[in-house]
């Protein structure tokens, strides 16, 4: 039998979204943020964040686990508005706005990997199935081969994230991305 926690009061889930919020904004800014700012920004008082997120990393978890929820939700979402060619590069772009917002908060992500608290496998595996999610579209559509794997596309995109983290890098990885989309299309599609 699993535990299900009892549902969250109306105000209780605002006050943790608009934390959630403020702090996704602060830790953007790459500066190193104090908590009580991110109550203050999110309208509630301190006490408030630590009943929600007794500690940084709590915080930090939770941001994490949030953005990598509606990264991989936006797969389907994505094959909804779009043909699974466009959709899939499209998400790799999503994929760049995920991986921006975890390099502002890097130490503490990296911290919650080290603890276990957050299982790099576990996320990977969640990526990769976002990922097979287009591939299962695009292959019987005849816009992506089917020789590609979805753990492959993975491992390319955190591969073009991880040498491109110098000025310009944006851009190069995009152009990294568009080669990449021009490898998985099926033959005679052009992009």
């Amino acid at each position: 039998m699993v535990d299900e926690q009892p549902p969250r009061r109306a105000d209780a889930a605002r006050n943790r979204a608009r934390l959630l919020e403020a702090a996704r904004t602060a830790f953007a800014s790459g500066e190193s943020v104090a908590l009580e700012r991110i109550a203050r920004a999110a309208g509630v008082g301190i006490g408030t964040l630590y009943r929600h997120f007794p500690t940084r990393e709590d915080l930090v978890e939770a941001i994490y686990r949030e953005e990598l929820d509606r990264l991989c939700r936006s797969a389907s979402e994505l094959l909804d508005a779009a043909p699974p060619e466009v959709a899939l590069r499209r998400w790799m772009d999503r994929f760049d706005d995920y991986v921006a917002t975890k390099h502002e908060m890097g130490d503490a992500v990296r911290a919650l990997f080290a603890s276990g608290a957050v299982k790099l496998s576990h996320s990977r595996r969640r990526l990769t199935e976002a990922v097979q999610t287009i591939l299962d579209a695009g292959v019987p559509a005849g816009t992506l081969r089917a020789d590609v794997r979805a753990d492959d596309i993975v491992a390319s995109v955190v591969g073009a994230f991880a040498a491109t983290s110098l000025e310009g890098g944006r851009q190069q990885r995009a152009r990294m991305l568009d080669l990449l989309m021009d490898a998985v299309r099926a033959p005679g599609l052009s992009g």
